[in-house]
Order: C-alpha cells, then structure tokens, then sequence
C-alpha cells in the first residue's frame, strides 16, 4: 500500500488547553458544537459524532511562539445556511480575523480563548475545483463575500448533524522532513505545493487533509499547550492491517499499538492515531 486508502478522514482532533471550561464553552457556543462528554479535566465535543478533545492542561505552559503545532482545525459544515449560521455567531459572540474563498471552499477564520487557529468552512461542490494540467487541485486566496453568507443563515445555534473535521493545518518547522513523514512514509498526495513554505496533502483526491508550512518560522518542537494529536480514521481493519505492514518496514513512522489502532509522533512531536470506524 503505497498510499492510504481515498476515502481516509480526519478523526477526532485533541487540545491542550489551559482552562478547559473556557474554551469549551467556546467551541459550544461560537463554533456550535455540542458537549458529548464532561468530566473535570477533559470535554469531548461534537455533532453527531466526536471532533474535538480538550485536555486540561493549566500546568503546561502556553505554547511558544517558535513552537510547531496547529496552524488551525477546520470544521466543515454540510450547507451555506450553516456557515451563514457559524457567521452570525461569530460575528455576535466573538471575533471574525478572517474569511475566504479558496475556489475550492468558502472558509472563515477564528482563534480560541487559547489562541488556537479555527477554520469553518464549507467545500465547493468537487466539480467545480480547479484542477492543475498534473492533476493537483488549484486554491487560491481570496476576498469571500460575507453579505451574501449572512442571506443564506437559516438561525440555528448550533452546527448541523454532518459537520466533522475537514483538515488539520499544522505549523512546521522542516517542510521536507514534514513531507518524508505524511507523504513518503504515511502515504498521503501531494495535492499542492506553494513554493518551499506551504504543503496541502490529502488521502485520494480531497484538497486536503494534512496541511503543512512554514511561514510563521517556527524552530522547536511541539512541548506546551496546543495540538496533542490527531487521528486519521480509515475505511476498515483491512486498511488499517494494510498501514500496519507499512509501518513495519517504515523506521520514518514509528507506529505502536493502541485501542485498536496505532499511534505514533510526526517530526515535530505531534500526536497522530490512525483506527478504523469504530
């Protein structure tokens, strides 16, 4: 298996946060989504499946600015009424630092009480993304049209049944070591390269699932507050026996055993487990 299977996703993504209450009330009441599980140290939020961990963490200390770790977590809603809807609410409850159309998706952008990047987003439909004369998926950067997003809110507080995590972007602080761990060794496509700052790579022919850059120049290893890890979920057992006998020739992933699946550390310390539906 020289890739990973088309139809792997992005799983669960887990946090590190300072004060878990404040930043889950956060993702409840801004991003929408809804409290699964509670317990002291740990909140467990999503729609109708899990996205987000927040681990209490107050005695790890704030993450560096020349760490590695998240650039930002992407939620991606099913429907433009429910990115109309995460609009109204960010632009009620919190602060909007960014929106754009990246010809491929319609995206807004936020940042959590822990200063965690967050992207909601809605995807294009896949015949309308550009595509490259060697096949790679074309994005781009530009100014998206908020009055027309604020017509199509259908009023829900929270994110509908169907919203899951699109995409991690991780802030790196080698791209092409970065790119021997998710591309060489894991098995991800490039799907488009931005000079030798940014990587968007993806399982099949998503735009992407992993992002990868170096812009903010960061030099030392995920250790603080932030991104602990997260998962890639393949289609079956098969597929996961099949990154298994990967793994096994692969010294570059170092994968070990855990609930069922494997786990392991990119080059910058950050967690990622790879499991099969549950």
């Amino acid at each position: 298996m020289d890739e990973l299977p088309p139809s792997t996703r992005v799983g669960r993504v887990a946090l590190r946060v300072g004060d878990v209450e404040r930043v889950a009330d956060f993702y409840e009441r801004v991003v929408g989504l809804r409290v699964r599980e509670r317990s002291p140290d740990r909140v467990v939020l999503g729609a109708d499946e899990p996205l987000l961990v927040l681990e209490s963490a107050p005695d790890l200390p704030e993450r560096r600015t020349d760490e590695a770790g998240l650039y930002h977590v992407a939620f991606r809603v099913p429907s433009r009424a429910a990115l109309g809807d995460a609009l109204r609410r960010v632009e009620s409850e919190w602060e909007l630092t960014g929106a754009t159309d990246h010809l491929v998706s319609e995206a807004l952008y936020l940042t959590d009480p822990d200063g965690n990047g967050v992207e909601i987003y809605l995807d294009r439909p896949r015949g309308e993304w550009p595509v490259s004369s060697d096949g790679r998926v074309e994005m781009d950067t530009r100014p998206l049209a908020l009055g027309d997003l604020r017509e199509a809110a259908a009023g829900a507080a929270a994110v509908p049944d169907g919203t899951d995590v699109g995409h991690v972007h991780l802030a790196v602080t080698d791209l092409d070591r970065s790119r021997r761990f998710y591309v060489d060794a894991l098995g991800l496509r490039v799907r488009q390269a931005l000079g030798e700052e940014a990587l968007f790579t993806a399982a099949g022919d998503y735009h992407h699932h992993v992002g990868l850059n170096t812009w903010e120049g960061r030099s030392r290893p995920a250790s603080g507050r932030g991104l602990a890890w997260f998962e890639l979920v393949v289609p079956d057992a098969d597929a996961l026996a099949g990154v298994r006998e990967v793994a096994s020739g692969a010294s570059d992933l170092g994968l070990n055993e855990r609930d069922g699946g494997l786990e392991t550390a990119d080059p910058d310390g950050i967690g990622l487990r790879l499991r099969a539906p549950k």
